[in-house]
C-alpha cells in the first residue's frame, strides 16, 4: 500500500472543524485555535494535511460524516464528486441514472441557481479557501518567531504557506472556471462580517489573483519529482498556470497561449515525468507509482473512507445485470453514471482507452438519462483493483487515487497552444507529442497521424478519448464553443438529451457555458450579483 504521510498526520483528529461557507467568511471552528494549537510545531503540517484533505473527504469524520459544509452530506457533496458532476454531467462525456434532487438538470443544461449541487460546489470552493487564508493567518513570520520556532520549523513552513497558496488558487481557478467572476476573500478580512462581492475587475481581476499567487508561491516549492507524494511540487504549479493560461481568451479575451507554451515546456524539460506505459494503470490502486502523475488527490480506502471521490467514480460505473462489483474490486454497483454515444464513437477498434463495457448495455439512450442503467454504455474507466489485479482494501471505499494532473494533458495542452497560434512550441514537436499517446493506446505506430491531421478539430476528440471522466471535458467543450451553442454549427455540439427535450439532444443557451452564484450565497452575502441569463 501507498504511504500517503501527508494525510497520516494528527489533521483527522480534527484541528479544525465544520463550516457553512455560504457568506465567503467563516473559517473552520473549534475552540483549540491560534496559539493554543500550533505551540506544537507539528500542528502546521497538521494544518497543511487538513487544507490537502479538504480536496478528498467531505465531512470530520468516517464516511464523510459531520459534513465540512452544511445543507448537503458529506459524500454526496464531496469536492471531486461536485467537481466531476459540474465539469462531467453537462457534456456528452457522462449521463446519470439517478433522480436525486436536480442532479438530471445538469446534463439536460435547466440547472438553476438554486440547485443544490451548483450550490454545494461554490461551498466548496470557499470552504477550501477558508482553510487556506485561516494557514496563512497562522503562520506569518510574527506569529512563527512569536511562538519560539526554530529556523528549520520557519523554513519548513515557508514551503507549507507555497503549496497552500496553490491549493487556494487551483479552487479560486474552479471557481473561476465554473462560475466567472467570483469574491476574492482576503486572509486579513475580519471573521465574521459579510464577504466582499465580486471583483470591480471582473473575471480578469480574478485571472490576475491567481496569476500573481502561483507566480510568488513557485520559488518555495519543491523540485519537480522531490515532494513527498501527493503533495504540490514546482510542476503542478507550471501545470496550473498553463491551463489558466490556455483558456485565458475564455477568461478575459486575452490569449496568453504562448505563456501557456512557457509553463508547459518547463513541465517537460524538468525530466520528473514520463508516460505510464499501460493506460489502464493510471486509474487503478496503485496509480501512486505511475510516473505520468503530476498532481494527485489521494485516497485510500483504509485511511481516507469518502463515498466522493473515487470511490464515487468506482461504484457509480457498475450497475446492470452483466457487470460484476468484483471484477472491479467492489462490494456493490450504484447503477449511476454511463456515456453518451458521442464519446464511444470516437474511438477506433483498436484503442486501449475505449474501457467501456457493453454487454447488455445500448450505446444510444433512447429514454431520459435516468430511465435505465443500461442504456448508453457502462465506463469503469476508474476501479479498486491494482494492476496485478488485487482487490483495494477496502471493497466500499476505494484506493485509487484521482490524477488531477498528468503529463498525457500536458503534451495535449501543448499541441494545442501551438496550433492557436502559441510561440515556443512547433508542429513537428507537437506531432511527436500526440503520437507518444497514439502509441501508447494502440500499442504501435498503426495510430499515429501524420502533420496534416493535427488540427484544433482533432486536439478536442483526443481529449476526449485520452482525458474521458478526468473533470476536463466541461472546460474543454467552452474553450472550443462547443458546450452550448456551436456558431459554426459543429455536430459535436449536440449529444444525448442535451437541452432535456427530446433523445437527440439540442444546442442550449450561451449563457450556461457558466453555473449560476447560487440563490442561497446571493441571500448570505448582498454584495454579490448573479451571471448573466440567471
Amino acid at each position: 500500500m501507498k504511504n500517503i504521510n501527508i494525510f497520516k498526520v494528527a489533521t483527522l483528529a480534527l484541528l479544525m472543524g465544520t463550516a457553512s461557507c455560504t457568506n465567503l467568511d467563516v473559517i473552520p471552528k473549534n475552540a483549540a485555535v491560534g496559539d493554543v494549537v500550533f505551540t506544537d510545531p507539528a500542528a502546521y503540517k497538521q494544518s497543511l494535511a487538513k487544507v490537502y484533505a479538504g480536496l478528498a473527504i467531505g465531512g470530520q469524520a468516517s464516511g464523510d460524516d459531520n459534513s465540512d459544509i452544511s445543507g448537503i452530506n458529506g459524500g454526496f457533496s464531496q469536492y471531486i464528486r461536485m467537481y466531476f458532476n459540474l465539469q462531467e454531467l453537462p457534456t456528452d462525456e457522462a449521463v446519470i441514472g439517478w433522480n436525486d434532487g436536480s442532479i438530471q438538470t445538469l446534463h439536460f443544461h435547466t440547472w438553476t441557481s438554486q440547485s443544490e449541487f451548483i450550490n454545494a460546489m461554490f461551498n466548496r470552493v470557499y470552504f477550501q479557501v477558508s482553510m487556506a487564508n485561516e494557514f496563512l493567518r497562522q503562520t506569518t513570520d510574527d506569529l512563527l518567531t512569536s511562538r519560539g520556532n526554530t529556523d528549520a520549523i520557519k523554513a519548513d513552513v515557508k514551503q507549507y504557506r507555497a503549496e497552500v497558496r496553490f491549493l487556494r488558487a487551483l479552487s479560486y481557478w474552479h471557481g473561476l472556471d465554473m462560475f466567472g467572476s467570483i469574491p476574492l476573500v482576503p486572509e486579513t478580512n475580519p471573521i465574521g462580517t459579510e464577504g466582499p462581492g465580486q471583483p470591480e475587475g471582473g473575471k480578469q481581476e480574478v485571472f490576475n489573483y491567481i496569476e500573481s499567487e502561483l507566480l510568488t508561491a513557485i520559488d518555495d516549492l519543491g523540485q519537480p519529482g522531490t515532494m513527498e507524494y501527493a503533495r504540490v511540487d514546482q510542476a503542478a504549479a507550471w501545470t496550473l498556470l498553463a491551463k489558466l493560461y490556455l483558456n485565458a481568451e475564455v477568461y478575459t479575451g486575452t490569449k496568453k497561449y504562448t505563456e501557456a507554451l512557457t509553463y508547459l515546456n518547463k513541465v517537460i524539460a524538468s525530466n520528473a515525468f514520463s508516460l505510464d506505459p499501460v493506460f489502464n494503470n493510471l486509474f487503478l490502486t496503485d496509480n501512486y507509482k505511475s510516473p505520468e502523475i503530476i498532481f494527485p488527490v489521494a485516497f485510500d480506502g483504509t485511511n481516507t473512507k469518502t463515498y466522493g471521490g473515487t470511490t464515487y467514480l468506482c461504484h457509480a460505473s457498475v450497475g446492470g445485470d452483466k457487470m460484476k462489483p468484483a471484477d472491479y474490486g467492489l462490494d456493490g454497483g450504484w447503477a449511476g453514471l454511463r456515456t453518451t454515444a458521442n464519446i464511444v464513437n470516437l474511438f477506433g477498434p483498436a484503442d486501449s482507452r475505449a474501457i467501456f463495457f457493453t454487454d447488455g448495455q445500448t450505446k444510444d439512450i433512447p429514454g431520459t438519462p435516468n430511465t435505465s442503467f443500461n442504456q448508453g454504455y457502462a465506463h469503469p474507466k476508474f476501479q479498486n483493483v491494482s494492476s496485478a489485479g488485487t482487490k483495494g482494501s477496502n471493497s466500499t471505499f476505494a484506493d485509487t487515487d484521482f490524477p488531477m494532473f498528468r503529463l498525457a494533458d500536458v503534451y495535449l495542452m501543448y499541441a494545442e497552444a501551438v496550433l492557436r497560434g502559441g510561440t515556443g512550441g512547433d508542429q513537428a514537436t507537437a506531432l511527436d507529442y500526440v503520437n507518444k499517446l497514439r502509441v501508447r493506446a494502440y500499442g504501435n505506430t498503426n495510430g499515429n497521424i501524420q502533420t496534416g491531421d493535427l488540427t484544433l478539430s482533432f486536439i478536442i476528440d483526443e481529449r476526449g478519448r485520452e482525458l474521458s471522466w478526468e473533470c476536463h471535458r466541461r472546460t474543454d467543450l467552452v474553450r472550443f464553443g462547443l458546450l452550448t451553442t456551436s456558431e459554426s454549427s459543429d455536430a459535436r455540439a449536440i449529444w444525448a438529451w442535451k437541452g432535456g427535450a427530446k433523445a437527440a439532444g439540442e444546442q442550449t443557451e450561451t449563457f450556461r457555458n457558466v453555473f449560476p452564484i447560487p440563490s442561497a450565497a446571493l441571500t448570505a452575502n448582498t454584495k454579490l450579483k448573479q451571471n448573466d441569463g440567471y
